[in-house]
């Protein structure tokens, strides 16, 4: 193999990083790229994908360490490599024209070759370079679109026209915006998440089946606000598989980001910073609701577990691989024999071992590849030395080597973790990393997007980043009642709506690339459901009615979407919710709120606000009204929770 570095060499990333000594000719994505490929009359053969993602390291292995694809390549095509992570509106606007194309979502590595100037007319996820199953090879499909871009010219500009047309009719506004959202937005969730949610493993889907964790919050929102068990019940049903399921790091704690398989039994490997920020805010969510220490226990081991193996000075990496060596889920597997000989080893009976290999479904056929189990818990009792066990489990992966650990430190997904934190209680780490966040990514009035460690940023803000910290910093005031987070999230919300928000569409960055914003939860919640709550909230706590009427009129423009798809738009229904029910504020002095934290944290009504005023009493108001006050709390909480406004 070539050894012989490209132009990747140069980079901070660690996916361009992997792919630094390919013999592929790759180029960062940038105007020297794009204008190469014109001035050289080559198509341009764009990967996108993400250094713990297992089927990019496969695509890698594969075709680009191989010399006859590499050699074509670089004869024919302008090689670009994008990072997902480093430019998640390049690989959002490429994933809405895969879906356009393809008619269902992509995933990671995307493949999409494009003529000299950029315009599409080709996308896949993973190809092998030889044919195999149901994949083409790269040595057909690269030949192939050499020939139908240089010999089949009228083809390709009407397949690009064709294919830009839809993917701009996609991103497009309606024209008719006086539909209002539903006022059985709550029921018409309901029934759209049941027909998706399975009734006999739990959780919504098929495989591969994802956490949705935003799906779930928001069912606990509607079994608040309409005392409708079954939201409760389809919500806590799910999450209980899934701390239970094989998806959830049962020796460890932590989840990897899905499933394979329906049941929630083998998972794909890698773990992502995102994913557990979510599910955090989610179970505390339902814990607070029905005091399940499940939940309680599943929130204290994801969070025990990405300080273990994702923090750096009160930061968090984003994301670790699964594969390990090479081969996926070797660090987290077990083979019976193995396991049953070392626990009897460090003291365990060879009764009680069984037991416990019975009970985390470790077994001689294994449940995963070569004979090898991935731990989930079955029906079996409890093992009595269960935290012993679990210690000598984790010992015997501490032989092996941990999967690589993606050490970027970006923004947004920080700040969701943060937010989780605080969410789940843990004031002063959440703290801690707050302002360790704010100091390295927001550096003379300009968000950054992420940070190496060592080296200074290079990447500014994209809206996530600018949404995600301010409803981290919304939430560290409604902890604290520390007015410099407050004044911060205004500062931030003011520059987000002035770089993002362009002819009532909110663009994903503030750049030359076009990549409009848009409702759906994937991978994780929406930024532009959230910026949209950011406002509002915002609005609530500055009495800003120009705002309150912002926001309204933001999510409004999307009611057709949210009306249809709603189980699609899973937070930005939240938000819908917010505004038709009413967000509640409780107004009294800062002493007397701190003080009074929990009863407030266990009202059961979900839209409450907490603003510091100098006023002793309690007081309880909407936008439009403060319709309770009293020197006592109860007397508050039991108008809110009696919807007496």
């Amino acid at each position: 193999m070539n050894t012989q570095a490209n132009e990747l060499k140069n980079e901070e990333s660690p996916y361009l990083l992997q792919h630094a000594n390919n013999p592929v000719n790759w180029l960062p994505w940038g105007d020297e790229a794009l204008a190469k490929a014109k001035q050289e009359n080559k198509i341009i053969f764009l990967s996108i994908g993400y250094s713990t993602c297992h089927w990019c390291h496969v695509m890698g292995h594969e075709s680009f360490e191989n010399e006859e694809v590499a050699a074509i390549l670089n004869r024919d095509f302008i090689n670009i490599k994008v990072d997902r992570e480093e430019y998640p509106n390049i690989d959002k606007h490429y994933q809405d024209v895969y879906k356009v194309m393809n008619q269902r979502a992509g995933g990671w590595p995307l493949t999409v070759i494009m003529t000299p100037d950029a315009k599409v007319f080709y996308t896949a996820t993973y190809l092998p370079p030889k044919a195999k199953s149901k994949y083409r090879g790269l040595d057909e499909i690269l030949p192939d679109m050499y020939d139908l871009y240089h010999n089949r010219k009228e083809l390709a500009t009407t397949m690009t026209y064709n294919i830009g047309r839809l993917t701009k009719n996609k991103s497009a506004l309606a024209e008719n915006t006086s539909i209002p959202i539903d006022e059985n937005l709550s029921m018409l969730f309901l029934s759209q998440l049941t027909e998706k949610y399975d009734a006999r493993y739990k959780g919504i889907g098929v495989e591969p089946k994802f956490p949705h964790a935003t799906s779930f919050d928001t069912l606990l929102d509607i079994s608040r606000l309409t005392l409708n068990f079954d939201a409760k019940t389809m919500a806590d049903d799910a999450l209980t598989a899934m701390a239970k399921g094989g998806i959830n790091d049962q020796i460890e704690g932590g989840f990897y980001r899905y499933s394979t398989d329906e049941e929630w039994r083998t998972p794909h490997f890698e773990k992502m910073l995102y994913t557990n920020a979510e599910l955090l805010e989610t179970y505390d969510n339902a814990y607070k609701m029905s005091g399940n220490e499940l939940f309680k226990e599943t929130m204290n081991k994801t969070i025990k577990n990405i300080y273990a193996r994702f923090e750096k000075e009160n930061l968090f990496y984003s994301a670790s691989d699964a594969d390990s060596n090479g081969v996926e889920g070797k660090y987290f597997t077990y083979t019976y024999r193995e396991t049953l000989k070392v626990l009897e080893q460090k003291g365990i009976s060879n009764a009680e071992a069984q037991l416990a290999l019975n009970y985390f479904n470790i077994t001689e056929e294994g449940n995963f590849e070569d004979k090898t189990s991935n731990p989930f818990l079955s029906d079996e009792i409890e093992p009595k030395n269960l935290a012993k066990i679990k210690e000598i489990l984790l010992e015997l992966r501490k032989e092996r080597d941990y999967p690589f650990v993606d050490y970027k430190i970006q923004t947004s997904w920080n700040a969701l973790f943060i937010k989780g934190l605080l969410k789940a209680g843990e004031k002063e780490k959440a703290l801690k990393s707050l302002d360790a966040l704010v100091s390295k990514l927001y550096l003379k009035d300009e968000l950054y997007h992420q940070r190496i460690l060592g080296t200074e940023p290079k990447v500014k803000g994209y809206l996530e980043d600018y949404a995600f910290l301010i409803a981290a910093l919304i939430e560290a005031y409604q902890a604290t009642f520390e007015e410099k987070h407050l004044d911060l999230a205004k500062k931030l919300n003011a520059q987000s709506i002035q770089k993002f928000y362009k002819e009532k569409q909110w663009h994903l960055s503030d750049d030359n690339f076009k990549a409009i914003a848009d409702l759906d939860d994937m991978p994780y919640r929406s930024a532009m459901a959230v910026s949209i709550e950011n406002i509002l909230l915002l609005a609530h706590l500055s009495d800003d009615y120009d705002a309150y009427d912002l926001a309204q009129n933001m999510l409004t423009l999307h009611a057709r979407k949210i009306n249809l798809e709603s189980s699609e738009t899973p937070y930005a229904t939240k938000v819908a919710l917010m505004l038709q029910n009413g967000v509640v504020i409780i107004k009294a002095n800062k002493e007397n709120l701190l003080t009074h934290q929990k009863e407030i944290d266990e009202l059961y009504y979900p839209y409450v606000l907490r603003k510091a005023v100098k006023e002793n009493d309690f007081s309880a108001c909407t936008m439009q009204k403060c319709f309770s006050t009293d020197a006592k709390i109860d007397k508050i909480l039991g108008d809110i929770e009696g919807k007496r406004f």
